[in-house]
This record gives C-alpha cells, sequence and structure tokens, in this order.
C-alpha cells in the first residue's frame, strides 16, 4: 500500500475540484494523516501483525474468507489490485496449501478460487490479531476519545468514498457530555440554517439545565440518536402538568436526515409520556421549521393555534401543537 494512497486518485482526476484548485496544504495534510496512521498500525514492518503476510496477502485472505468460493474476475474487482500482482500471490498460497483452484461449473473458463482448512486458520489468526491490535489502541483512549475518533472515521468515509447505504441508527439515553452536545448543537445549527442569535441557545441552555437539575426519570426523559458512533440527534418529554407532557428539542443533523431518526424520536417521545401516564402531548415551535412540522402531523398532532413574536433575532411566527394520548 502507498503511503499516498488517498492522494493517488485525485492526482489520476487532477488537481481542480468542484469548487476550486486542491492546495498544496491540503495535500500535504492528507500525506502527513497517511504517514501518522500506517506507523501507528504497523504498515510499513516487513510482516503484518507479526505474521508473514504482508497487507495486500491478508487482504486476500480475507476476501476469499467471505465465501465458500470466489470467481477470480470477481476478487480481481473487488480488491482493483494488478491482474498479474494477485495471479503471483494466489500461486504462492497455492504453493503453501492456503487456497484450491477450480473450474467454475457454470462457465469452464472462469477460475474458482477458495481457502482450504489451512487457509482458513491463517485468515482467522490474522483476523484475531487484528482485533486486538484495534481494542488495544481503543482500550488506551478514553470514551469521549473512542467516540470522536469512530466518528471521525465514518465521516472520512463518507467524504471519500463512494455514496454509502443508509447507515443504521440507535436511539439512547444521555451520558455525560450529551446535554452539553445538545446545546451547542442547537445554537451552531440553527444560527447556520436560520441565522438565530445566541438568545436561542440560551433559551437550549435553560431547559436543558431544568431537566438535568429536576432529575425526574419516571416523568422526564431524553433520548440521543448515534449514528457512526456520534450523536447525530435528540428529543426530550418533560413535564408541564399532571396530565400534560412537552415534547422539546427535537434535533436531526443534517448529515442523518432521511434516514427516518426525526419520526423515530418523536415515536419514542410520545410512547414514554403514555406510558408515564400523561393524557396529552404539547409542543411548540415555529412555522418555518417546515421538516419538523411535517413530522408533527405524521406522529398526530394537531395545530391548536399559532401567533406573531419576534425572538432570537427574527419576527416569527409560532405555533401550538396538541396530541391527545388518552
Amino acid at each position: 500500500m502507498s503511503s499516498d494512497s488517498l492522494t493517488s486518485s485525485a492526482t489520476a482526476a487532477g488537481t481542480d475540484g468542484p469548487a476550486g484548485p486542491v492546495t498544496d496544504g491540503q495535500v500535504a495534510a492528507v500525506r502527513e494523516f497517511n504517514r501518522f496512521y500506517t506507523g501507528v498500525i504497523g504498515l510499513l514492518r516487513e510482516g503484518l501483525l507479526g505474521t508473514p503476510y504482508s497487507l495486500t496477502e491478508a487482504r486476500v485472505l480475507f476476501e476469499l474468507a467471505r465465501d465458500d468460493a470466489v470467481e477470480l474476475a470477481d476478487l480481481r474487482r473487488w480488491l482493483d489490485i494488478d491482474a498479474g500482482y494477485l495471479s503471483r500471490l494466489l500461486a504462492r498460497f497455492e504453493a503453501d496449501g492456503l487456497v484450491s483452484r477450480t473450474r467454475s461449473p457454470a462457465d469452464g473458463r472462469r477460475q474458482v478460487i477458495g481457502l482450504t482448512g489451512p487457509g482458513r486458520a491463517v485468515q482467522a489468526g490474522l483476523d484475531a490479531r487484528s482485533g486486538a491490535q484495534i481494542r488495544a489502541l481503543l482500550a488506551a483512549l478514553a470514551p469521549d476519545g473512542r467516540q470522536r475518533l469512530t466518528g471521525a472515521m465514518t465521516s472520512i468515509r463518507e467524504i471519500i468514498g463512494p455514496a454509502p447505504a443508509p447507515a443504521a441508527f440507535v436511539l439512547r439515553p444521555p451520558v455525560p457530555g450529551d446535554l452539553g452536545w445538545v446545546v451547542q448543537r442547537h445554537g451552531a445549527l440553527y444560527a447556520a440554517e436560520y441565522g438565530w442569535d445566541a438568545s436561542f441557545e440560551a433559551l437550549v441552555a435553560r431547559i436543558v439545565a431544568d431537566y438535568a437539575a429536576r432529575g425526574d426519570h419516571g416523568r422526564e426523559a431524553a433520548w440521543i440518536a448515534e449514528l457512526g458512533g456520534e450523536p447525530v440527534g435528540c428529543v426530550f418529554c418533560m413535564h408541564k402538568t399532571g396530565t400534560t407532557a412537552q415534547l422539546r428539542l427535537l434535533l436531526v443533523e443534517p448529515r442523518a436526515r432521511g434516514l427516518g431518526m426525526g419520526g423515530r424520536l418523536v415515536a419514542e417521545c410520545v410512547s414514554f409520556a403514555r406510558r408515564a401516564g400523561y393524557r396529552e402531548m404539547v409542543l411548540w415551535t415555529n412555522d418555518v421549521l417546515h421538516a419538523a412540522r411535517r413530522i408533527y402531523q405524521r406522529a398526530g398532532f394537531r395545530l391548536a393555534g399559532s401567533e406573531p413574536h419576534h425572538s432570537f433575532g427574527h419576527d416569527l411566527v409560532g405555533q401550538d401543537w396538541r396530541l391527545p394520548l388518552a
């Protein structure tokens, strides 16, 4: 593997991107990261993970382990490496008793490659060593450091890789640090998308502080939506009266929109309110928040009233929405 693997395709395609020329500083930053990370996981050592196999050889074994038999043409396409080089690797594996070659029953012109028993044992050993290496790397980090690291890696894949399939997300209770994230992301996102000033972030901070101070886990709850190890959404169910719950602070990051996350967050909030014995759920929003309003409507909320107001540096129309729970 070249230490400039992230830059080779860009170089071949030219130096101008859709937003203008790539700078020397940007190129240097990517190359520096490549050198750093290859050193961290030892890719430049003579054998990978203390074995006699190179990174490319280990990758070939990994791909072969995914199925009982793989056509040579498919293997070459998955790996995107020179056909002659792949042929030499497979010849070595065959001589060592790690792979076997047969002809495809569907087309005798096609070669089919499969791992032997010893080959699967070698691959399993490499896989175990790799897992142990990464586990040790992560174990040396604090929990928030692990989350930042895996989130950054997801971002790299999303930015430079092909469009990924819709990712799975999880909903979980807040952990230490999440409430600060809720305040920060509301302030930054609403400023960027709607131009709202710092008074909105101050309002969110007060709401979050009230939730944390009360600690009423029987009647109030919050959910964080996590994608790729990073928080990307949230919602709060809060006490308003003895019979009325209030849905507050629904947020979904731009990169997580389109996955049904907003609807899931609202559904969790409504379900909790019912279990907690509330007879009604209410929320307050503004007419400019079109996507959120559609989510509320799909969940069964109905507009109960609206009123103009000047807040967060803008003239807005506030809206009250209600959902019977009983």
